[in-house]
């Protein structure tokens, strides 16, 4: 086994310039990259982290729908981000990079233009049922297309509040390809099933365009980047502890934002941090919504040493420094179940990746959704875990790992999934002996800069 470089789309030497690299980032090279992870003595360092994916994909959907110029700093440089400008600008929206890395999108004012091809949305899910909620209420035949991942991804769930709202949407057997047909909405009360960011948005966009008052209800409270992103570009929205409703038609006016460090990227760091003790880790200027920092109180019940400094809000978004710190006494145990599951979904496969690593384990409940992800995570989760020697019992909506395990390198099988990618890679910084990622490249979906930063804090 030979180590591979790490996977990076951006910038990208396969594209003569950047503004090409990040629209044309939407698929990933048609590579398996192998990556092997040698164990860590530690995790030391200060980490500037790429910008929030979740808060990219928002801006770039706005700025493209807004009027006016919008500019941004730190976009993502995750290739889901890159599907979100790459549509848009099928859609009529100008984008172009600067040479200071600013991403510039002037946006079509509120009136896409039908394209002739089918939108490819790569393997995002964000980017197709948020696009989606768009073209909804605009005049137009539409079709959403993505790779193999992203068509076996459910989307039955912006099918139904579409529909209910006037729009044509078709499906194969609740898939990807979307068909959609935009028309006259008309406002609607929607509760949403599943506990969705994607499926709020989707409708909040389609809102937007609707004459009247769109509400969408939710039992367990999602993150709320597109509400207070909403209201960043001038719309009017109004929010209670179970509901956001907006009032259409509204137009947006565009803005210059500096999006704030991704925190669902740190989380990577923020674990493996916490598996060493007398590790230290500094991030500056790392996004905290409140809707996004379970993760910081869930690895504090853990043991591990955490604290915020220069806490600010930019665009009604909190951005600040965290510090991060394994404790002497290592890690204890944790339970995640109901709407913290819901609210750390991203983050669980890292969680449960270091459960081996504590003292009482970790458990996972009411985490269904973790199986229609880009791979089904909790059976690939407790594979992988497995493979390096762990006991793991998986359940339909979860996992239990047990604590006092000792992990040893083996071979990773990640289907391609990011995520995967990253906590197996996270885990093995404590194996004893190597580790074999298969499909480092996914990383490159969410996070390319990944590797070279691990290998930039990890002690070895």
């Amino acid at each position: 086994m030979t180590e591979s470089p790490p996977c990076s789309l951006f910038p990208n030497p396969c594209f003569d310039t950047l503004e090409e690299d990040l629209l044309r980032g939407a698929h990933l090279p048609a590579t398996t990259e192998e990556r092997i992870i040698q164990p860590a003595r530690n995790i030391m360092g200060s980490l500037r982290l790429p910008g929030d994916k979740s808060i990219s994909h928002r801006y770039a959907l706005l700025g493209g729908f807004a009027e006016g110029t919008s500019r941004f700093s730190n976009f993502s440089t995750g290739a889901d981000c890159a599907s979100t400008l790459a549509c848009m600008q099928a859609l009529g929206a100008k984008v172009r990079t600067l040479e200071s890395g600013v991403v510039e999108v002037t946006g079509v004012g509120g009136r896409v233009t039908a394209p002739s091809a089918p939108l490819d949305c790569g393997n995002s899910g964000s980017t197709m049922r948020m696009v989606a909620g768009l073209l909804a209420g605009q005049q137009g035949r539409f079709t959403l297309t993505g790779d193999a991942s992203l068509s076996r991804r459910p989307m039955e769930r912006i099918r139904q509040p579409l529909e209910a709202m006037g729009a044509r949407v078709q499906l194969t057997d609740g898939h990807a390809p979307v068909h959609l047909e935009g028309a006259n909405l008309k406002p609607i009360d929607y509760t949403t099933p599943v506990p969705s960011a994607q499926v709020k948005t989707c409708v909040l966009l389609a809102g937007l365009q609707t004459a009247g008052e769109t509400t969408v209800r939710e039992a367990v409270r999602t993150r709320d980047h597109s509400e207070l992103a909403l209201r960043a570009f001038g719309a009017r929205i109004a929010r209670t502890l179970i509901s956001v409703t907006i009032d259409g038609p509204q137009p947006l006016h565009a803005i210059e934002a500096t999006v704030p460090g991704d925190i669902s990227s740190a989380a990577f760091f923020f674990c493996a941090a916490a598996l060493f003790p007398g590790s230290g880790l500094v991030f500056d200027s790392l996004g905290l919504n409140p809707t996004r920092a379970a993760l910081l109180d869930v690895l504090t019940a853990l043991g591990a040493r955490i604290s915020v400094v220069q806490l600010e809000e930019k665009h009604a978004e909190l951005v600040g420094m965290v510090q991060v710190a394994g404790s002497a006494e290592g890690l204890r145990t944790a339970s995640i179940t109901g709407s913290l599951a819901a609210r750390l979904i991203d983050e669980l496969p890292v969680l449960a990746a270091i459960g081996p690593h504590t003292s009482g384990g970790i458990r996972i409940r009411d985490a269904r959704e973790l199986r229609v992800k880009e791979s089904d995570r909790i059976a690939l989760v407790a594979k992988n875990l497995r493979a390096m020697g762990a006991e793991v019992e998986e359940f339909d909506d979860g996992l239990d790992v047990p604590g006092g395990q000792m992990l040893h390198g083996a071979e990773i099988e990640t289907a391609g999934d990011h995520r995967i990618v990253m906590a197996f890679s996270v885990a093995a910084l404590r194996a004893h002996g190597e580790t074999l990622i298969r499909g480092a490249e996914s990383a490159a979906i969410s996070f390319p800069e990944f590797f070279d930063l691990l290998d930039r804090v990890a002690e070895r």
